[in-house]
Parts: structure tokens; C-alpha cells; sequence
């Protein structure tokens, strides 16, 4: 694999629509993204599905995550999609332009540095904090707390990540928003020192 760089590194058979991409970003084989902006340095591995969401930087996606699956029409005599994708059925019927447009403005946020983990489903409107990690599997219905762990269906806080103290002086840092001559200056110090010793000499 070449090294990443400006332009988003796509693997085999990525269906992608009206996605922004930021720098060193890597998409997994098969994976499908519809009406997003992912952030510098994220990825997702294979098979990964993402729609009207926003991804911040460095969030680690894995295979088989699904991140803002849309909905169906839960109000009407029929849940299938000949409501709305009705030009598929007959030749003069247009699509559900309204419902389409609702669709798009009901935004997933996924914040920097997070692990969304194999198989997990964030539902729409829903908003992963910076740091958090999703647990394998795990249907996130509600928001997730900054670096906070969640698990289950529907998930819930296992534990945090970091006391709250330096989860706050983590996110003043802000480190994500360093440049990437910078990251690679202290790639030393991220790899070995321990996290109350990197808040110390860089915060």
C-alpha cells in the first residue's frame, strides 16, 4: 500500500457518494459512504457503511460499523421504499423528494480520536464525544460522553477512558489540530509516555 497522503487512499469496490475527505485518509474494501466529511487521518476497514454523518479526525472506524443507517417511513400504510423510491416502480411517479432531504439533515457526529468497533451501529442524530471508544456490536442510541467506553444493545457506559480532569485538558490540547511535522516530532512520546507524562510536557 502506498503511503497515505492528500487524497483519500480507496480500496477495492468503494461505492462512494458526495463525500468530503480530508488528509490521510484510508476507506476499506467494499465499504460504502453516502453525504459525509471524514476528518485528516481517519479510516474505516472493510465493508464499513457510513451516510450523513461527520467524522472528525483520527476516528478509527472498524469493519462492518454502520454509522447513520437510514430509515424507513414508520408513520405511513407501508414501511417500503416504492414510497420514495417510487421512479424504480413506475414510470411516472417521481421520487419522495422531502423524505430524501429528511434523510440528509439527520447528521451522525463522530468525534476525534474515537474506536468505533466491529459491527457497532450509530443510530442517526447521534453524537460519539471526542475519545470515546463503541464497543463491537454495540447499537448507540444516545449521545456518548468524551472519551467514555460504551457497550450493548442499546449501548451504555462500561467506563471512562481517563478521569474527567484530563479528559478536559486532553480536549484543550486539542492535539488532533497539530500539524503533521509535529505529530511526527513527538510520534516518540505518544508511543511511550503515559498519559498524565504527555499532558504534562505538551499541555
Amino acid at each position: 500500500m502506498p503511503r497515505l497522503g492528500d487524497d483519500p487512499f480507496l480500496h477495492e469496490g468503494c461505492e462512494i457518494t458526495a463525500t468530503d475527505f480530508g488528509r490521510f485518509v484510508e476507506i476499506g474494501a467494499g465499504s460504502r459512504l453516502q453525504f459525509s466529511t471524514i476528518g485528516d487521518y481517519s479510516y474505516c476497514d472493510r465493508y464499513a457503511d457510513i451516510a450523513n454523518a461527520e467524522v472528525g479526525k483520527f476516528a478509527n472506524i472498524a469493519s462492518f460499523a454502520r454509522i447513520g443507517p437510514t430509515d424507513h417511513p414508520m408513520a405511513q400504510a407501508s414501511l417500503h421504499h416504492f414510497l420514495y423510491r417510487s421512479p424504480d416502480y413506475w414510470d411516472d411517479a417521481d421520487i419522495d423528494a422531502g423524505f430524501f432531504a429528511q434523510r440528509k439533515a439527520r447528521r451522525s457526529r463522530i468525534g476525534h480520536d474515537t474506536w468505533i468497533g466491529h459491527g457497532a451501529v450509530i443510530r442517526p442524530e447521534v453524537t460519539v464525544g471526542d475519545g470515546a471508544v463503541v464497543a463491537s456490536l454495540a447499537v448507540v442510541t444516545r449521545d456518548v460522553a468524551p472519551y467514555t467506553i460504551v457497550a450493548g444493545i442499546p449501548a451504555k457506559p462500561l467506563r471512562a477512558r481517563f478521569p474527567q480532569a484530563v479528559a478536559e485538558r486532553l480536549m484543550e490540547m486539542a492535539w488532533w489540530d497539530w500539524s503533521h511535522e509535529t505529530l511526527r516530532e513527538r510520534l516518540d512520546e505518544f508511543r511511550r509516555l503515559p498519559i498524565e507524562a504527555f499532558l504534562e510536557k505538551f499541555g
